[in-house]
């Protein structure tokens, strides 16, 4: 009978700590997974027929062009600032995720210290100011979701700027760990945003719900204590005046030289 109760006891004992771990699981990934049911892969009948509906395509194929898969596993905003640094600038050296590290770069984050604890939102827009680019950084708490929708599509289907979302995946049905990766288009039909995801191995691109990208920004990143957001990235503009001032060094003084260094200068 003693040893009943014994077996009885530890029977227990595992199922208040099967609970505790449920319970656990829950705090920590309180998104439900339905989300995932909403997700549209790109290479499903209906992701294909998204992207040619209409969408706000504009950095769709420069971005795919240029796209390569994180080379690490917290490698997402270095692999995503590549492609993005890659598909803004079609000329020159190619950059890679190892070239991304230089020492302007270094002052900001390490390549180790992204190896072992990723980067934050602002690092990620520090990051890309580094490579002489101008990235506007917004987090999802300073602004909502209509605010967002439409600096989003506005870039979307603007030659030029391109946009890197900052995410908890838990809250798109995925697994619970941040995230950053391109976004490529906008069906504004449904609504939808095409992430370009650069865990490709395990992650294909595919359509978000708006509210469901936006609550997946506003989640909050435990290691800025601040929510995630999104960074809008340009050409800087003092780069680009830099390069039209070069290009007019080399110019002919007289002829066509000179109609073409006018043209230059007149672009703003």
């Amino acid at each position: 009978m003693k040893r009943l109760d014994r077996i009885s006891v530890l029977f227990s004992i595992v199922a208040v700590f099967c609970a505790i771990a449920i319970l656990y699981s829950f705090s920590i990934n309180s998104y439900p997974v339905s989300a995932a049911t909403r997700l549209i892969p790109l290479d499903s009948k209906s992701g294909r027929e998204l992207l040619t509906e209409n969408a706000f395509v504009e950095d769709y194929e420069s971005l795919t062009r240029n796209f390569e898969a994180q080379a690490r596993p917290t490698f997402c905003g270095v692999a995503s600032s590549v492609v993005v640094l890659n598909a803004m600038r079609n000329t020159g050296p190619r950059l890679t995720q190892s070239t991304f590290f230089d020492e302007a770069t270094r002052r900001i984050r390490t390549s180790d210290q992204i190896a072992r604890s990723g980067m934050t939102l602002a690092e990620l827009g520090e990051l890309l100011r580094r490579h002489r680019a101008q990235s506007t950084v917004v987090y999802a708490s300073q602004t909502n979701l209509s605010a967002f929708r439409a600096i989003a599509a506005q870039n979307l289907k603007t030659h030029g700027d391109f946009l890197l979302v900052n995410y908890e995946r838990a809250a798109l049905g995925q697994k619970t760990v941040g995230h950053i990766s391109p976004v490529a288009a906008y069906h504004a039909g449904t609504n939808r945003f095409l992430i370009l995801d650069v865990a490709a191995d395990a992650y294909p691109p595919v359509w978000v719900p708006a509210a469901d990208l936006w609550e997946a920004m506003n989640a909050v990143d435990r290691r800025s204590g601040k929510s995630r957001g999104f960074v809008i990235v340009r050409e800087d503009s003092a780069r680009n005046a830099a390069a039209r001032r070069a290009l007019l060094r080399t110019t002919p003084q007289r002829g066509d030289g000179d109609r073409f260094g006018a043209d230059l200068t007149e672009g703003g």
